[in-house]
């Protein structure tokens, strides 16, 4: 029906659908009124009485009406109004009488049909009492095995797969238990070949629901819960009891892990305020290996949900000078014989142990319920700060459990090594590597005082590859916290011998222990760590030069001999110490000055003496050997101003360029720009305050206007030479005759800018401009 909505024909067709079936309904309520079963009136199903003759015909109709949506709700609906599974159960057993094997096959096909319905009324009625068996007897003759027979009557039957740990009251929640476990065994085995995934679903939200009824009710039932965790007391005898009692739990526990972060915390508390974490340390010590698992999971589930918690009452074991839940796990760790526990016991060290570590549901708690969180948090002991409880175990427990590593020293083969030892060992080396990532300078100083990266590198000669693989992560976990302590304890125990030597012993295969190694070099060659690169090519060049079939180590001594290169005279004449880099980016600066107040610099002498100057000396210079002002390019003027006064800036150019310009350039510059000419002199001295744009503009008008009334007034008028001397020094001469220039001085004396407005006049090719 959803598909339909893609296009707009499939729209037009629901739309034309619920029309008609509107108009139904209003024809129906005037004539008869509303009637729930209107779907019945609009596709009814009949089908006929049960019985032997029968079947094939009650098989072919049920087909008929489950191919189609409102047929098999039709069907559902008329199978749950005429009670017709109880009228198909007896048929089971009169057809094993007369050994029908055809008519068994057809009443195995006919209840799969209706339980894959998926209607909720009809599974939920297959699991009570009177029916059940008689359901999952006609199951278990299945028409795609017909030559084998299923015994799922002879497992249900057997009522002493349910234990009472502590007997329960209430009926209708031991109800829920009976159906909750047969809906299990529908799903997980008579019906897990043929389920698809809308009935998988029902079955999962069914299942679901019962055990969420199940465990809030036994968690808020204070009475019960006391007996069943005072059966590890001392009073109680029954060992049986106790394991039921600690499988029990386990299965609360798993069940908890769907329920919602409100109700599963307040089921944790309430457990652990009955003594869960007793319970735990019990299951741990057990002789039985099934009691340990539980109690491993019980506690990972504990550590899973709130970390924090628990590392608060290990804090609290530890000042109580009793034995902590640590010192636990790992006489675990050393001692299981199972590997399954082993690897548990692992992951909860790492998980306690994470100074990082909270859950992600306690703060989804906090945020959404920060009330309850409070309440939660108050009744438990102070919470340790991660450091203090890291730096205690630090103090008391890590020897113990690297102790294993350190006897290796004494070990002369590897070769024997047992399957437990080598999972162990496998274990201790990503503890190890966890350690170093979380607590750097903790398990420095631990590593270096207990020499563990040699008996790391031991590890190296056993004969199974997984361990030598975890001992190599090791070392490229070392090697990319780029830690200089680290690397000085490889090169000084010649640590690279081990890695080298399984390279060459895998070189001519490429397979996930050769590459690791290579990446391990190739990360040293990447990064370029120069104390690695260094000890490598000094030490091993003969080995790494043999190896050519990548480019790894050739780069690697590569990039030795490039470290002991002496300097070339280029890379001196690019280096950041050169006169003339200094120089050029002292110059590029004050030409190129950044934000206003920003590059000025003082007025330059020479500039001074240059405008000071005689027109006759002048002229006698060749226009080659005119002095560039300041050093500077002649195409660049000599203060960098905005670019919005971008007419001004050509003139400034202009100006400057003129002592080298040809009398022909001049003249078509002075054509082509029509505007006045300005001519920049130095600025003030960097302390005085950037002027507005504004300000400046008006000032600099102000200026021009000044300046052509005292020349209008005085009626001189002067002939513009296109030539580059004469041109300038007539700006020379202007300035110095003329007050109305100096008045453009600031209070320091020093020029501020000259405006000059020359009109000009072309006469003609060759000719003067007025």
């Amino acid at each position: 029906m959803a598909l339909s909505f893609q296009e707009p024909e499939g729209c037009a067709s629901i739309w034309d659908f619920v029309n008609e079936v509107q108009s139904r309904l209003q024809a129906l309520a005037q004539d008869d009124g509303l009637s729930d079963d209107i779907g019945d009136n609009i596709s009814p199903i009949m089908l006929p009485n049960p019985d032997l003759g029968n079947l094939h015909e009650i098989e072919n109709h049920m087909r008929a009406a489950n191919s189609t949506p409102g047929g098999r709700e039709a069907l559902a609906k008329f199978v749950l109004s005429q009670d017709y599974i109880p009228k198909l159960i007896p048929l089971v057993e009169m057809a094993e009488d007369l050994e029908s094997v055809s008519d068994l096959h057809r009443l195995c096909s006919i209840m799969k049909m209706l339980i894959l319905l998926n209607d909720t009324s009809i599974i939920e009625y297959v699991v009570t009492d009177d029916v059940i068996l008689g359901v999952v007897g006609a199951l278990e003759y299945d028409p795609d095995f017909p030559l084998h027979k299923a015994n799922h009557r002879q497992y249900l039957a057997d009522e002493s797969r349910f234990k009472e740990v502590v007997k329960i009251e209430d009926l209708g929640i031991k109800k829920k238990i009976h159906y909750t476990y047969r809906l299990q065994y529908l799903k997980d085995v008579v019906l897990a070949r043929i389920l698809d995934d809308p009935t998988f679903s029902v079955l999962n939200s069914l299942i679901f629901f019962h055990q969420v009824d199940i465990v809030q009710h036994l968690q808020a039932n204070g009475p019960y819960l006391k007996e069943l965790f005072g059966i590890f007391g001392p009073a109680e005898q029954d060992l049986q009891r106790k394991k039921d009692a600690v499988l029990f739990i386990q299965q609360c526990c798993s069940i908890a892990k769907s329920l919602q972060i409100n109700a599963r915390a307040q089921l944790y508390q309430n457990f652990i305020n009955n003594g869960l974490l007793d319970v735990i340390q019990y299951a741990l010590k057990h002789q039985d290996a099934s009691v340990r698992v539980a109690g491993t999971d019980i506690l990972v589930s504990l550590i899973d949900h709130d970390s924090l918690m628990v590392r608060s009452y290990i804090f609290k074991a530890i000042q109580e000078k009793s034995k902590p839940l640590t010192d636990t796990l790992i006489e675990l760790l050393l001692i299981e014989v199972d590997l399954g526990v082993k690897a548990q016991m692992a992951d909860a060290i790492k998980i306690l142990l994470d100074p990082n570590a909270n859950s992600a549901s306690l703060e989804a708690l906090g945020r959404s319920n920060s009330d309850f969180l409070a309440k939660t948090r108050g009744q438990l002991p102070p919470m340790p700060q991660p450091d203090s409880f890291i730096q205690n175990f630090y103090d008391d427990s890590v020897r113990k459990l690297f102790q294993p590593l350190k006897d290796l020293e004494k070990r002369e083969s590897m070769e024997d090594l047992s399957i437990q030892e080598v999972a162990l060992y496998a274990h201790l080396v990503e503890v190890l590597c966890f350690f170093i990532r979380q607590h750097s300078f903790r398990s420095k100083c631990f590593i270096l005082s207990e020499g563990l990266a040699a008996r790391v590198a031991q590890l190296m000669d056993c004969p199974e590859k997984h361990l030598k693989l975890t001992a190599l992560k090791y070392f490229r976990t070392c090697i990319g916290l780029h830690d200089e302590t680290h690397n000085r304890q490889i090169i000084q125990h010649q640590l690279f011998d081990p890695i080298l030597k399984i390279l060459f012993d895998t070189m001519p295969r490429d397979n996930l222990l050769n590459s690791a190694c290579l990446e391990l070099f190739e990360f040293i060659k990447r990064e370029n760590i120069k104390m690695l690169v260094q000890h490598l090519v000094e030490t091993y060049r003969e080995k790494l030069q043999s190896i050519t079939y990548v480019d790894t180590f050739q780069n690697l001594i590569l990039r030795y001999d490039q470290m002991l290169e002496p300097p070339t005279t280029q890379e001196l004449d690019h280096s950041f110490t050169s006169v003339d880099t200094d120089a050029s980016a002292r110059n590029a600066a004050m030409v190129n000055g950044g934000k206003w107040g920003q590059g000025l610099r003082e007025a330059d002498p020479d500039e001074e003496a240059y405008f000071n100057g005689s027109d006759e000396e002048d002229d006698g210079l060749p226009s080659a050997a005119k002095p560039v002002l300041n050093g500077a390019s002649p195409v660049k003027p000599l203060v960098n101003y905005p670019d919005d006064d971008g007419d001004e800036d050509a003139m400034d150019i202009l100006a400057t360029s003129a002592p080298s310009a040809s009398p022909h350039t001049m003249s078509t510059a002075t054509q082509t720009h029509k505007s006045p000419a300005t001519i920049a002199s130095p600025k003030p001295n960097a302390g005085s305050p950037p002027e507005r744009i504004s300000e400046k503009r008006r000032r600099e008008e102000d200026e021009e206007d000044e300046l052509l009334a005292s020349l209008s007034s005085s009626g001189t008028k002067r002939r513009a030479s296109l030539s580059s001397n004469s041109s300038v020094g007539s700006l020379k001469s202007l300035r110095r005759k003329s007050p109305n220039i100096s008045s453009t001085k600031d209070s320091g004396g020093a020029p501020k800018k000259i405006s000059l407005s020359i009109p000009l006049k072309s006469t003609g090719e060759g000719g003067e401009g007025e």
